[in-house]
């Protein structure tokens, strides 16, 4: 299986942010040495790639340093040439983890999951949307003709949502935390809203039922899998109660139905917050090894 690194590009971020760009370096670290995976640096998306989603006037913002502070603000990360170079790399990750799921059936990287940035801004850490840029890309190519987002950050993918939503081939699925982030939520194709405090066995049924109406319905070329690690109970933007069992168990649901379906599957890493980050670093890497075991 490929694996899309971008751990050489790492975020600028002045000392005592509260974002942990150290998480793309210690996964790396700490899935280097898995047998049959076969690590990629991450590809940088052009212009033209990032133009299939996104605005002109916000990439000519982001490209020459011009974003207002509101806009700065809003993503909640300190603009550099630097970060663009990141987010380009995040993006290109997703993109070629796209192409090669669809050549050889599962591939992943080790960032993206990008879900809240916009057409025209980004947001919540989040500067180009690399799940609708890569759906887009890839339909305007002729790769795909259907496709299925499986968001399953704690957070509703509302950017992908709004993104998508003039494209009824491409479908969006959000299971996220009711009273979290964002506070104004978009809609997507498929949403399922949890308490607080929902644990595994909550998450777990839901995800359970869900599955199969959204294979059914979507019958997609691609399957994208946001796995995001900020629905564990240590997370301190999650305020869900999934144990990193639960978190694991959740992966093999999601991939044994996507090899059940025969669907391509493409995974990025979405968010996660502990403290300490090496459990969120655990869980992307259960997340990894889990596909490693179901999908090669």
């Amino acid at each position: 299986m490929r694996i899309f690194r971008t751990d050489r590009f790492p975020l600028p971020l002045p000392e005592g942010h509260r974002f942990p760009a150290e998480k793309y370096r210690l996964l790396y670290e700490a899935v280097a040495d898995f047998a049959d995976a076969e690590f990629i640096e991450a590809p940088r998306a052009s212009d033209a790639e990032l133009l299939s989603a996104h605005t002109p006037g916000y990439l000519h913002r982001l490209n020459t340093g011009t974003l207002s502070r509101a806009e700065e603000r809003a993503i909640g990360l300190p603009w550099s040439a630097a970060l663009v170079e990141r987010s380009r790399r995040s993006t290109g990750a997703t993109i070629a983890a796209c192409r090669s799921a669809l050549d050889h059936g599962c591939a992943a990287s080790l960032a993206g999951g990008t879900h809240h940035a916009y057409a025209d801004r980004g947001s919540g850490f989040c500067v180009f949307n690399d799940t609708a840029v890569a759906l887009r890309l890839l339909l305007q190519e002729g790769a795909i003709k259907r496709a299925l987002v499986i968001d399953l950050d704690v957070h509703q993918g509302n950017g992908t949502a709004a993104m998508l939503a003039d494209a009824p081939i491409l479908h969006t699925f959000s299971m996220h935390g009711a009273g979290n982030f964002p506070f104004q939520k978009e809609r997507s194709d498929y949403d399922i809203e949890l308490a607080d405090g929902s644990g595994d066995d909550v998450y777990l049924d839901q995800l359970a039922h869900a599955l199969p109406s959204l294979f059914a319905a979507s019958w997609p070329d691609l399957v994208i899998y946001l796995a995001g690690a900020d629905a564990y109970q240590g997370d301190r933007l999650g305020r869900l109660a999934l144990s990193q069992q639960g978190l694991a168990e959740r992966d093999a649901m999601v991939l044994t139905q996507c090899r059940r379906y025969g669907v391509p599957v493409a995974i990025t890493m979405g968010g996660g917050y502990s403290v300490p980050i090496g459990e969120t670093v655990a869980i992307h890497a259960t997340t990894i090894r889990t596909a490693l075991r179901i999908c090669s």
